[in-house]
């Protein structure tokens, strides 16, 4: 990106105060839609793949933020096992598939095979032609199943990639996000963009498109992504139960509170910080 659209991205970039309303209104939709799912007993696949470092993770903690973690999981799977290695390739993400009632966001998916396994060599040529030529025969088998599956593909420049790279070397509570594989993908940038390319190819069809989400300013990305979510799947606010809630906590006069010296209390931290202030 040169200095002149990278200056023109800045002078654009949406106000912290505008992207804060934003983000919670569409939070408070994705809590309808969660209700929605669990009314309904819909099924939704959200499936999100970029370069290393384009936003994937901060777009799926907003997403997260205010759903219950029994409705909505995120799965972010390891490298596979030597037993994973020799079983049906898709065979580990199926387990993580949701259940009537349930949101799966996986945060990578089946296609480390179109991109890392390909480029750094931990599969075939013959298995990656059989991943392309068969990935979108297994997502129309979900898709006939009534799974609701979205395919999100965050894009970021190389210039933007490397500088949150060099942040992140610098950041002692993000450095452990900076692993040597990322370091490949800086030196193998156009190699990931050939297998890119060929995996959209190949995979991105009528059925189960791609969508992909130009993330050089992370907080856009996050509105967009969230927002187009939304707006392709029909759901229905779900009427919720009156709860009436008294007006004084009730007392009955019969329980009587054991002595605080018979508990092991957590020690006082802030108030040493507190006392410091002064």
């Amino acid at each position: 990106m040169g200095s002149k659209s990278r200056k023109k991205s800045k002078e654009s970039k949406i106000s912290n105060k505008v992207y804060e309303a934003e983000l919670f209104r569409l939070q408070t939709e994705l809590v309808s839609l969660q209700e929605w799912v669990k009314s309904t007993g819909a099924r939704i696949v959200v499936i999100f793949e970029g370069r290393d470092a384009a936003g994937k993770g901060g777009t799926i903690k907003r997403i997260t933020e205010y759903l219950s973690p029994r409705i909505c999981r995120v799965a972010a799977l390891p490298a596979p096992t030597d037993r994973e290695k020799g079983q049906w390739y898709y065979q580990r993400y199926v387990a993580h598939l949701p259940a009537p009632g349930e949101i799966v966001l996986l945060d990578r998916s089946w296609y480390n095979r179109a991109g890392v396994e390909k480029v750094m060599g931990f599969c075939t040529p013959e298995e990656h032609t059989r991943f392309l030529r068969q990935t979108p025969i297994f997502e129309q088998m979900l898709l006939d199943d009534g799974i609701i599956l979205r395919k999100y593909w965050f894009s970021v420049s190389d210039d933007e990639q490397l500088r949150r790279f060099r942040a992140r070397m610098n950041d002692p509570v993000r450095q452990w996000k900076l692993s040597p594989m990322d370091l490949e993908s800086v030196y193998r940038w156009e190699e990931y963009s050939r297998a890119k390319d060929e995996m959209m190819v190949h995979t991105d069809t009528a059925m189960s498109p791609w969508y992909v989400v130009e993330s050089d300013i992370k907080k856009h990305a996050r509105l967009n992504m969230i927002s187009h979510l939304l707006s392709t799947i029909d759901y229905t606010d779900v009427p919720r139960p009156k709860v009436t809630l008294p007006k004084h906590p009730i007392e009955t006069g019969n329980y009587h509170r054991p002595p605080r010296s018979l508990s092991k209390y957590v020690p006082d931290h802030v108030a040493v910080l507190v006392g410091g202030d002064h």
